[in-house]
């Protein structure tokens, strides 16, 4: 009897390759074959510059340790990117925490690899679709090289910030809703110049400003105000602005601009006490409406008086701000979809050109990105031209 209880557990062992038995680092047979399938493809487009070799010396001797250490670069790669893009004035990083501790915990409990390596993966729906373009392409071109760059952006985006976004991507300069992965609304943009890049950046969309004031930064009323009104000293009030006194409420002390010497406060940078505010109107430079993610950055969209640029192919002409091509059709959609607000008491307060705040009751985060491949909804790959030089400049590894 005990023969024949040996034989069958001899036989279930060869039947299920023995793929539940761990070896001395804990790997399942079921384990390093998932592994060794993930890495044939590259699957989450992670082999790097730094565990290239490692993966080389995995794929011929299958050594266990070396599998280990092979998995922990790859979840690193996977989570922070193959690239050395740092946090810089015009471009944020989000990393990620990569615990070894962790990954060995999860490698011995059993767990397969998928489900060690997914919370590293981003939830963007361009990260899989850009990888699959990719791995159809040859490799070592020139666009199979731009796609890959892109491919390590998205990895350095916010992570986890739900299934609902606003996508600005500045390349293509275009601003989407994306919901469950649909574009829900579309629109071109213009953003900023070379000179004052619009930032790389993720902030929650808060709340809706209607007839909004332009409160002018100090840096443009130095650079392009003050010049003008120091040639003419009615320039302001034919911009419907008003001179306050340190302070861009509306209430505060008015200026005569005759009555300050400008000079001082020409050109360069630093505080200037005195500030231009151009009073809600019609033609107000922010247009009737802007939408306010709060960031240090001081950028937001808005609607926008030029609009003959957004026939332009390339449109780099903002300070930084993101303008909106169809303002009031964001407008609308929000409403709708993001606010507690209908559209008729929306509309009544817009007509009104009276400065009312209106507050999101739905978290909807704003993603300022750079991505001069991109694929649309429907499986097409796009390709835009590398405006602020990123392309070029950034060092990437892979």
């Amino acid at each position: 009897m005990k023969i024949k209880v040996l034989l069958v557990l001899v036989a279930v062992m060869l039947l299920s390759g023995c793929a539940s038995l761990k070896d001395g680092e804990g790997w399942k047979g079921s384990q390093k074959s998932e592994f060794l399938d993930i890495l044939e493809d590259d699957s989450y487009a992670s082999i790097c510059n730094n565990n290239r070799d490692l993966y080389e010396k995995v794929k011929s001797s299958k050594d266990s340790k070396l599998m280990t250490k092979l998995l922990v670069s790859y979840t690193q790669n996977l989570a922070n990117g193959c690239t050395n893009i740092r946090n810089s004035k015009y471009y944020e990083v989000y990393k990620q925490r990569v615990s070894e501790a962790n990954i060995i915990l999860h490698l011995k409990g059993g767990q397969s690899i998928e489900s060690i390596l997914t919370p590293y993966a981003p939830k963007y729906r361009q990260f899989s679709a850009l990888i699959k373009k990719y791995q159809k392409l040859k490799k070592g071109t020139p666009l199979a090289r731009k796609v890959r760059k892109n491919i390590e952006r998205i990895k350095l985006m916010k992570p986890n910030v739900g299934n609902n976004y606003a996508l600005v991507n500045i390349p293509e300069f275009k601003v989407r809703i994306i919901e469950n992965d649909k574009t829900s609304l579309a629109m071109r943009v213009v953003v900023g110049q070379k000179k004052f890049k619009t930032p790389v950046f993720s902030a929650k969309l808060q709340y809706i400003t209607l007839n909004p004031q332009w409160s002018v930064p100090d840096s443009i009323a130095r650079n392009e105000i003050i010049p003008k009104l120091m040639r003419n000293k009615s320039y302001h009030k034919g911009r419907n602005m008003v001179i306050i006194k340190d302070t861009y409420d509306l209430r505060g002390k008015k200026v005569d601009a005759s009555s300050v010497d400008w000079s001082k406060y020409k050109g360069g940078q630093g505080y200037v006490p005195y500030k231009f505010v151009q009073v809600p109107s019609r033609r107000n430079g922010l247009g009737r409406v802007k939408f306010i993610f709060p960031n240090s950055h001081s950028v937001y969209m808005h609607d926008t008086q030029s609009k003959g640029l957004f026939n332009r192919k390339v449109r780099t002409f903002s300070h930084g701000c993101v303008r909106l091509q169809k303002p009031v059709a964001m407008l609308d959609y929000l409403t709708a979809k993001y606010t507690g607000t209908g559209k008729g008491t929306m509309k009544k307060w817009y007509n009104g050109l009276k400065t009312k705040h209106i507050n999101l009751n739905k978290r909807l985060v704003v993603h300022t990105a750079y991505l001069t491949t991109y694929v649309n909804d429907a499986g097409e790959l796009l390709s835009f031209n590398d405006v602020y030089g990123y392309d070029s400049n950034q060092k990437f590894y892979f």
